[in-house]
């Protein structure tokens, strides 16, 4: 099992989910984070007064899949949450050991 988390802007985080449930991934972890890369956040005007936007809101989106699954699933998030533009996002993969349902002990592969 692979632990994919994806950091993407919020605006594509409809399009994201609706592909993922057409491949069948019904379950993920969906929170809202701020952070910046390679764009360094950006300057805004409110109220006539410019500020700095150091950190720039982001959708962090957690899925624990089969390895069967992998590639299909990251091929999907770098289709509809990319628009080729700076800022777009990143995708981490890591190794999850073991999975429990807490409700009925299910482990591996029937707890997802």
């Amino acid at each position: 099992m692979r632990k994919i988390e994806a950091i993407i802007k919020p605006s594509r985080l409809d399009e994201v989910k609706d592909a993922l449930n057409e491949i069948g991934i019904s379950g993920m972890t969906v929170s809202e984070v701020r952070g910046f890369g390679r764009q360094k956040g950006h300057t805004e005007i409110f109220r006539g007064a410019e500020y700095q936007v150091d950190f720039i809101p982001k959708i962090k989106i957690e899925i624990v899949v089969e390895l069967a699954v992998l590639e299909k699933v990251l091929s999907v998030i770098e289709e509809k949450a990319g628009t080729g533009n700076i800022g777009d996002g990143k995708v981490f993969v890591l190794p999850v050991d073991q999975a429990v349902r807490i409700r009925t002990g299910e482990c591996g592969r029937e707890a997802l």
